[in-house]
């Protein structure tokens, strides 16, 4: 995809078009409440010490309710435990976990805004018409098994990756990209918010900021940096990054958007026919310039 302004403004206008359609988003203040308490500071390359800016969880509250009876959000959460995070691990996928799958993109492709995306991508010829083949081709981005690391089998795929998270060697937190998914292991003690990351003061962010970079330990190995949306639905990110993967050929795509009132870099990396990664990075926000 070619970073010009009438590409970044064509994306810019249909991933608009996707926010507003994103009638399960959770209100901030009202369906969650974050605190963001201090800045992280810098983690040393392969370092796994990094001073605590947070001593509270950066989830206060959120609305487990909306959580359970949103019908994506509710079979999103399913597939959460289907994984082994460690690299080097081959994934076993039951019948069960096939169904999972299904069921939540059978949900996702159900609402408004996956159709949207779906009808953009049809007009663009990169995606079929047929809603059950698109189904599968979202299947293949996001569910099918590869090898990340090379000494064993089929140990990842995009889902597992952005949404999950995973870990190298024991050595490194990987992916993890996903608000939920952070709220739960949160919930668990299983991760530790250290803090907000931000270039300077004036990009501080805010407590209603749907989108946040932010620093973590997982698992006992920190995460220097990550970006995340926060309180948005599943079928948004999905919708989203799968746009942005099938107008691209590049191994890693990287294109700055305005959505609503934030100025984001999206990045996505390819793994063949599938995501490697993807994640948003939070570059200003309450329509600050760059």
């Amino acid at each position: 995809m070619a970073r010009s302004q009438s590409a970044n403004q064509e994306l810019t206008e249909v991933l608009n078009q996707l926010w507003h359609l994103d009638t399960n988003r959770l209100k901030p203040g009202t369906d969650y409440i974050i605190s963001l308490q201090g800045r992280a500071g810098y983690v040393a390359q392969g370092s796994n010490y990094a001073r605590d800016k947070a001593r509270a969880p950066l989830f206060t509250y959120v609305n487990e309710d909306k959580l359970k009876t949103v019908k994506t959000f509710a079979h999103f959460i399913n597939l959460l435990d289907n994984y082994e995070t460690s690299t080097g691990v081959s994934e076993t996928v039951t019948s069960e976990e096939l169904q999972e799958n299904r069921v939540f993109i059978d949900a996702m492709v159900e609402t408004d805004l996956m159709k949207s995306a779906h009808k953009y991508l049809v007009k663009k010829g990169q995606s079929p018409s047929d809603t059950t083949q698109f189904k599968r081709q979202l299947y293949d981005i996001w569910f099918r098994l590869y090898h990340r690391d090379r000494s064993g089998g089929e140990d990842s795929c995009g889902f597992e990756h952005v949404f999950v998270g995973e870990t190298k060697y024991g050595r490194e937190v990987m992916g993890l990209h996903n608000w939920i998914q952070f709220y739960l292991q949160e919930k668990h003690n299983h991760i530790d918010y250290k803090g907000y990351k931000a270039r300077d003061n004036k990009d501080s962010p805010d407590e209603d900021d749907h989108v946040l970079n932010l620093q973590f330990s997982w698992k006992g190995l920190v995460k220097p940096i990550g970006g995340s949306f926060i309180g948005v639905s599943p079928e948004f990110e999905v919708a989203l990054f799968t746009i942005i993967f099938l107008m691209s050929t590049e191994k890693m795509t990287s294109v700055v958007v305005k959505i609503d009132e934030y100025v984001l870099e999206l990045v996505v990396y390819r793994h063949g026919q599938s995501i490697g990664t993807s994640y948003p990075k939070l570059l200003s926000s309450n329509n600050r310039d760059l």
